[in-house]
């Protein structure tokens, strides 16, 4: 009977919620005195939880921890339905203005024919005109690996096809059995 009370105990412990103080807003501020903060940004000193909430309350605004590491706790009087609104706002338009620069891959053989060279290169312009980045990629197989100098040739003709849009960050590298390079758009 005791080890059963005891391990009805230990799983109310273990399945009791912790309480966060990253978005304590008004009552679920447990600190018993916090550094409140103005709406309009003035410190108004160190105060009794009640008291802050008191006066957040007389205003029909919000009291919310800013920063729950700090002592004591840094609180702050203001309409947190605004603030998240204005915080979400902020988020969308700073991910508008970003650039998602996504890396395109092109696959070359050391015998590779002119034409067909020619029109991975024009493929490799379109990315590069849009602003993507692309992997070139040369794959050797078998006994084309021991004809790594064709490779090297065939490398730099397809960069010198594309160096008008883009250019490479840095020269042809061996990863294993293939030749990879990577070519920035040009600005």
């Amino acid at each position: 009977m005791i080890k059963v009370i005891r391990f009805l105990f230990y799983i109310k412990i273990w399945r009791c919620p912790t309480i966060s103080k990253e978005l304590a807003i008004n009552e679920k501020i447990r600190d018993k005195e916090i550094r409140v903060i103005s709406e309009k940004g003035e410190q108004l000193g160190i105060l009794p939880t009640k008291e802050a909430q008191e006066m957040a309350n007389s205003k029909n605004i919000d009291l919310v921890m800013i920063s729950p590491n700090a002592q004591p706790p840094v609180c702050k009087i203001m309409d947190y339905g605004k603030y998240k609104y204005e915080q979400a706002r902020k988020e969308k338009e700073s991910k508008k203005k970003q650039k998602i620069v996504s890396i395109k891959e092109v696959r070359l053989r050391p015998g590779i024919e002119e034409n067909d060279l020619n029109t991975k290169a024009n493929n490799a312009i379109k990315f590069l005109k849009k602003g993507d980045k692309v992997k070139v990629e040369l794959r050797f197989r078998g006994r084309e690996l021991g004809h790594k100098d064709l490779g090297k040739v065939v490398m730099l003709k397809f960069i010198d096809i594309v160096k008008e849009f883009g250019e490479p960050t840095k020269a042809p590298a061996f990863e294993g059995n293939n030749m990879v390079v990577m070519i920035d758009p040009k600005k």
